[in-house]
């Protein structure tokens, strides 16, 4: 079914689709900013609060979790409101997340960190929506990726700007320009809410019982069924993501604790796997345009991902800064830039109407994934002492994903050819 267009609002001038591509590649690089800021700086705000430096798995674990709430309850909002206003009202919960984290206590960093992952919620399925609207369908893996390579381009500003602030000047003043940063794409992408946002349902109700009924609840997760090829597409995204998750949370730790980097120095390597991330997503969702098999291209990433993500884990002491950065930018680009093919291939295969329900599904399962890995990834090296043996873990169970997704999906083409 063709997707259902946006008629061409007379407040913006030349295509839509590139306005809206410009607006949901802001908030989604603000959104990335502002909650990679919290692990950036963590090796500050943890020995301010007297807490171990692997807790910061515990709370990348919780802003996930506020995120998997706002997929669960949010569809509604995101009806009522409208993809635009909703990317805004999530901008200023994670502002509002990032000042009670200057409080610099355990609670407070608790409270920020749900209130971060509430606030990162509706960038997959607002983004989803918008873009599934306006985007020309022969370029729609390539525009998904590149609206997808603001959360890298968001984390390398983490990486750079964040951490020579907090280095310099104390890690309250770096979460302070974090909110400055949300508050700005807030009023920028404030002229296309009125084009962008013209068919929300104003009449929608967003009481707690209209918010808790089964139908309201069960519908993203029933959406997962409208193609055999979702649950399988899935269940390798919930893979990546937790192989991504975990070095997104612990790659500055690491470098800070195990190999000895100041945190400007981690930081800068932390942006060079963020950066790379940036260009893949742009290029890789362009191959998969080309080659239409975006499915396949992701499998073959999966194997290689797993293999670079191994070989930066067993990087001995000492290695040279520059090798570092190299193994980061490699595990960035292949390990980091999965998720546009993903979110083009679930909106390619479903209804429009359902593109939003079977993105919220499909990310709920996703998110689950970037939750529980850095928690299990805490847990591992407070039983072992080891940093490296975590890291294996979660990059082996990418390549045997990969094999699993793989077999699954021979069987269901073999079944539609016979």
């Amino acid at each position: 079914m063709a997707a259902r267009r946006v008629p061409e609002p007379r407040v913006l001038r030349g295509p839509v689709w590139i306005w809206a591509l410009c607006g949901t590649l802001l908030m989604q690089a603000v959104a990335s900013f502002v909650t990679q800021s919290l692990p950036v700086i963590a090796p500050l705000i943890t020995a301010s609060a007297g807490m171990s430096p692997e807790s910061i798995g515990n709370f990348s674990a919780l802003v996930a979790g506020g995120t998997l709430l706002f997929l669960l309850l949010g569809g509604p909002f995101l009806l009522r409101w409208g993809p635009v206003r909703t990317l805004q009202l999530g901008a200023a919960l994670s502002a509002l997340g990032l000042l009670a984290a200057a409080a610099g206590t355990p609670a407070a960093l608790v409270v920020a960190s749900l209130l971060l992952g509430i606030g990162y919620g509706p960038s997959p399925p607002a983004g989803s929506q918008i873009l599934a609207a306006t985007a020309p369908p022969r370029h729609r893996s390539l525009i998904f990726s590149v609206k997808q390579a603001g959360a890298p381009l968001g984390g390398a500003c983490a990486g750079l700007v964040t951490a020579p602030i907090a280095a310099a000047f104390g890690w309250s003043l770096a979460l302070l320009v974090a909110v400055g940063t949300a508050c700005i794409a807030i009023v920028a992408i404030q002229p296309l809410q009125q084009a962008l946002d013209s068919e929300r349902d104003r009449g929608r109700p967003l009481n707690l019982r209209g918010l808790l009924r089964p139908s309201v609840l069960f519908a993203p997760i029933g959406a997962l069924r409208l193609h055999p090829v979702l649950p399988l597409l899935t269940v390798l995204g919930v893979s990546f993501a937790a192989l991504q998750g975990c070095l997104f949370a612990f790659t500055v730790t690491w470098l800070t604790q195990i190999h000895g980097l100041s945190l400007v120095q981690a930081g800068a390597a932390f942006a060079s796997m963020q950066a790379a991330g940036v260009v893949a997503r742009v290029l890789l969702g362009w191959l998969a345009d080309r080659t239409g098999t975006p499915i396949r291209n992701l499998l073959v990433q999966a194997v290689v991902a797993s293999a670079c993500a191994l070989a930066f884990g067993a990087m001995p002491r000492g290695f040279p800064l520059p090798g570092i950065h190299l193994l980061a930018a490699v595990c960035g680009f292949l390990a980091a830039s999965w998720n546009g093919i993903y979110l083009a291939e679930v909106a390619r295969l479903v209804p429009a109407r359902d593109v939003s329900n079977a993105t919220v599904g499909s990310t709920l399962f996703i998110f689950f994934g970037y939750l529980a890995a850095p928690a299990g990834f805490a847990l591992i090296v407070s039983a072992s002492g080891s940093w490296s043996l975590p890291l294996a873990l979660f990059a082996g169970q990418l390549a045997v994903v990969a094999g699993v997704v793989f077999l699954a999906l021979r069987r269901i083409e073999g079944r539609a050819v016979g």
